[in-house]
């Protein structure tokens, strides 16, 4: 929920600027938009922020900047309420100006964006903390609402834990941020919603109310001078400390509050015989950055090392600091508290094993008994950060340590004088062990077979069919053969790959790798090259024989998500891959990739492709006696597969879900989801909550009336059909999404180190999804989330009568999911301001701009008749509030980029300072709609 002012400048200024004004009351008054009583606490904040802006606005940029600004919002909010006066002069405004004050005013816009976006992250928290003072309403997606739930249902806490047991919550952090945000801007985004927190402390006198008012000002006005984002180009160690920063500063600090808040929430319904339970390890954490090679010559087996051991030293150094800090509060005297006789021989054992510990505390702690035992701990962790004589050979060992002192505390009256640090500590390593995050590593299958054509010096090899090839692989992995001939440096680069993996899982602890994961695979001999080539490095387990390496099939475009199930039991039909994954446990691994099938097929069919895809492959894997786990490889946008936890889950059809969830966190929605502490634990809460009563059956058995499958299927096939018309037919269309978005742009964003085209493929083929969407959000076309939707509905309602699409939305968790997400879609969308952009285009292609909005009014007038709504998202008053708030708010800037666009392209884009302007731009509008797509 997010609701924008724009407020006057400082009184102080006000008698000469006639700028004493309030938009605030008015503009919701003209625009018809109403707040509940509980959202009045969110419009004080944004009352307060807006004020505290335009201070900064004019303080930064003079009076001048201001009425610039505040002439572009009037004018904006009367072109929304249909005054043509308002809607020609807005056009007159933005055209024109200067690239370096059309850059402060769209910074400005932006500035506001910024601190309601910061409001509402507050205001999520304020509720948060609303509904756990509440105990008799619990927030929806908390965790005493899914345990009141569970014993609702006859659930013992014994049953409950078990269910607990089946859970594993992976969030995969990925790189080509599209929202690259400073590690400085997040550090003050923290530092501002602390004082914005402070505020709720009723016992503030005012003198203390002002200071937070003063502080939050002055990060207000280090922000305005501080640059959004580099002008380089992000290399591979930038993106990954982008994601180390959450992992580090943010995850690692709200683990131990999570796992409290469960069982406290778990004695709330359960009694005192919760206390003090063993909870599992319910989250781990992964990422690509570093091991991503698809498409990518900067990773490779240097950036695997380089941040295995980035990972791992920033890890043992939060140990470290945590246990100098544990150190100084259990300074129990030996003399005043007895201690525990096995940790009394282990300060002995160390005291040999660890000699230069015994200089480290100082004569007085030696009767400090876990001071002394802690500091020895300490030097162990230095040892293991340096990798020198004394380390832990591995975590457990840690982990055996600090038990001893918990057990000792237990024992000996400390359970109030220090355990609850102690056992913080222990579930952080618990989690993070000392890898902190697991690395998957992923290439292009095609890669695979151009190394082992050489290597198996068969010149022809990329001409054979997918049989041939996996004949011939069958028989080199069975007769354990090696190259026939010298690889070429390719082949010696990938072999570099395998042995960094291997050699990062043997210092740092397995779960430093993850699997090997095989984007565009295409058939079974995709996965046994990628094992010939591992054991041709070397990857070989000498006891067993095994392939010391996990392999995932990447299925990420249409063809081979239709051909999911089939691919799947060839695979484990052939008797090498089925022993090794014998030898792995007795699990496979597969990724669906959500983007490429929504750009290939548009987003009905790729949802159901999608599903199918798993249908087929739980099938097979249940027929060999594997355990599936599949790997949600979604973007940030509904288009790309960025629906919440809970709707991921109650679309998986029965038989694919098995407690663990395993998903790509990109862009924008990683700093949203875990960019503040408070934040993260909801994003934990609501995931375990969505898991939990999965794994119970709480929810209920999907069951699917006979003709909805065949329904679901003529919407995917129509609306692919009148997608693929549009978007792939004529390759014409390339030209015209090149004119109407800012896609050159974008190509040239310093928002990551990954080429936003591909090397291979033509036309929209060549284009990776994510510049892909991004570019049409910025248009607000909004096109890859919901194009050819309307047409497949249609086409529904004729096949199967118009009834069966409501029983299907109301009883069908798939596919009212799938509705949902495309009218959240359509609802951000605005044909009105992309019909701006469309005039950027030719007249020989102002036709595909005619067809769009054809498509998009049917889809409208067909969701509304299944919704039985009047406008798109009346069921979600909230949302729908927030996008009529801020539209107002965007169109200058849209209006503006536009502007920018034209002129710049005439320039043949080589004018700088008008690009600088189009970058502040497109940050401006993903700021201002939430998303970049």
């Amino acid at each position: 929920m997010v609701l924008l002012e724009f407020a006057a400048a400082p009184q102080a200024d006000s008698e000469d600027l006639g700028l004493v004004r309030t938009f605030y009351s008015p503009d919701m008054a003209r625009q018809g938009i109403f707040f509940p009583l509980k959202d009045h606490a969110l419009r004080d904040d944004v009352h307060l922020l807006g004020n505290l802006v335009g201070e900064v606005l004019v303080d930064q940029g003079g009076p001048a900047l201001f009425d610039l600004v505040e002439g572009d919002r009037q004018a904006a909010i009367g072109r929304r309420l249909g005054e043509a006066e308002d809607a020609a002069a807005l056009a007159v405004r933005t055209r024109g100006r200067p690239a370096a004050e059309a850059s402060e005013i769209i910074r400005a816009f932006g500035a506001w964006f910024a601190a309601v976006n910061m409001a509402e992250k507050v205001h999520r928290v304020r509720r948060r903390r609303q509904y756990l003072n509440d105990s008799s309403n619990p927030q929806p997606g908390g965790l005493h609402d899914c345990l009141r739930k569970l014993q609702g249902r006859g659930f013992t806490l014994e049953r409950t834990l078990d269910v607990l047991g089946q859970i594993s919550i992976e969030p995969v952090f990925t790189a080509h941020p599209t929202e690259s945000t400073r590690r400085t801007l997040l550090r003050q985004q923290q530092r501002m919603m602390r004082l914005l927190m402070q505020r709720l402390d009723a016992s503030l006198t005012p003198p203390e109310q002002q200071q937070i008012i003063e502080r939050v000002r002055a990060e207000l006005t280090i922000g305005w001078q501080t640059a959004g984002n580099s002008r380089d180009r992000l290399t591979v160690a930038d993106e990954r400390e982008h994601v180390l920063f959450f992992l580090v500063e943010v995850i690692y600090e709200v683990i131990p509050a999570f796992y409290e808040e469960l069982e406290a929430a778990l004695c709330d319904v359960y009694g005192e015989a919760a206390a003090g339970v063993e909870l599992p390890n319910l989250l781990r954490f992964g990422s690509w950055v570093g091991g991503d090679m698809d498409g990518h010559p900067d990773v490779h087996a240097k950036t695997i090392r380089e941040s295995c051991l980035r990972h791992h030293q920033l890890i043992v150094n939060r140990y470290f600091l945590e246990v100098q800090s544990l150190a100084e509060k259990l300074s129990q005297s030996g003399s005043r508290i007895g201690v525990s006789t096995a940790l009394d021989q282990r300060i002995e054992q160390y005291r040999l094993l660890v000699p230069a510990a015994r200089a480290a505390p100082p004569t007085s702690h030696d009767r400090m008994p876990y001071r002394v035992f802690l500091g020895q701990i300490a030097e162990r962790l230095t040892a293991t950060y340096e990798h020198r004589t004394g380390q832990y050979d591995d975590v457990a060992q840690l982990i055996a340590d600090l038990e001893l002192i918990a057990q000792s505390l237990a024992a000996n009256k400390g359970a109030r004088a220090g355990l609850f640090y102690v056992r913080r500590l222990l579930q952080r390593v618990r989690t993070f062990g000392f890898h902190l995050v697991t690395l998957d590593v992923r290439q292009n299958a095609e890669v695979h077979r151009q190394i082992v054509g050489h290597g198996l010096a068969e010149p022809d090899w990329m001409n054979r069919t997918p049989a041939e090839r996996l004949g011939r692989l069958r028989e080199a992995l069975l007769a354990d053969e090696g190259p026939s001939q010298a690889l070429d440096a390719a082949g010696k680069r990938a072999l570099w790959v395998f042995e960094a993996m291997d050699f990062c899982a043997n210092r740092y602890g397995r779960a430093a790798i993850g699997a090997y994961m095989v984007s565009m695979t295409a058939g079974a001999d995709d996965l046994l090259s990628v094992l010939l080539l591992a054991r041709w490095a070397g990857l070989i387990d000498t006891e067993t024989s095994q392939t010391r390496l996990d392999v995932a099939p990447v299925f990420d475009v249409a063809d081979s998500l239709e051909r999911a199930g089939e691919i799947m039991s060839q695979l484990l039909d052939e008797g090498f891959y089925r022993s090794h994954v014998a030898g792995r446990g007795e699990r496979q691994l597969v990724m669906i990739g959500y983007s490429e099938s929504t750009k290939h097929s548009g987003i009905a069919a790729s949802r159901w492709l999608l599903r199918r895809a798993q249908e087929g492959m739980a099938a097979a894997c249940a027929g060999a006696g594997v355990r599936l786990d599949v790997f949600h490889g979604r973007g940030a946008s509904v288009s790309r597969g960025g629906s919440r936890t809970e709707a991921i889950v109650s679309a998986l059809s029965p038989g694919v879900f098995n407690g663990r969830l395993k998903v790509t966190e990109q862009g924008e929605t990683i700093n949203e989801r875990y960019g503040l502490r408070p934040i993260a634990m909801r994003t934990f809460e609501q995931g375990l909550n969505a898991l939990t009563l999965a794994a119970a059956g709480v929810e209920g058995t999907e069951r699917l009336q006979p003709q909805w499958p065949a329904a679901m299927q003529t919407l995917a096939d129509t609306s692919r059909e009148r997608y693929r018309a549009l978007v792939h037919a004529d390759p014409a269309f390339l030209d015209f999404f090149q004119a109407v978005t800012p896609v050159d742009v974008i190509e040239r964003m310093q928002i990551g180190s990954r080429p936003v085209l591909r090397s291979s493929g033509m036309g929209v083929d060549q284009l990776r999804p994510m510049p892909w969407n991004f570019a049409w959000s910025q248009s607000r076309h909004m096109l890859p989330g919901w194009y050819g939707i309307g047409t497949g509905l249609t086409a529904v309602s004729q096949a199967f009568g118009v009834n069966l699409l409501g029983q299907m939305y109301a009883s069908w968790a798939f596919f009212s999911g799938l509705i949902d997400d495309v009218e959240m879609r359509m609802a951000r969308a605005d044909l009105a301001i992309a019909a701006f952009y469309d005039e950027l285009a030719p007249a020989s292609l102002q036709h595909f701009a005619v067809t769009i909005r054809e498509e998009f009014a049917l889809a409208t007038r067909e969701l509304q008749r299944l919704k039985g709504c009047a406008r798109l998202l009346d069921g979600e008053p909230t949302l729908q509030r927030s996008i009529r708030l801020r539209n107002p708010y965007v169109d200058p800037i849209h209006l503006a980029q536009i502007d920018l666009l034209r002129r710049w392209r005439a320039g043949n884009r080589e004018d700088a300072a008008l690009f600088d302007a189009l970058l502040v731009s497109v940050n401006g509008i993903a700021q201002g709609i939430q998303g970049s797509g």
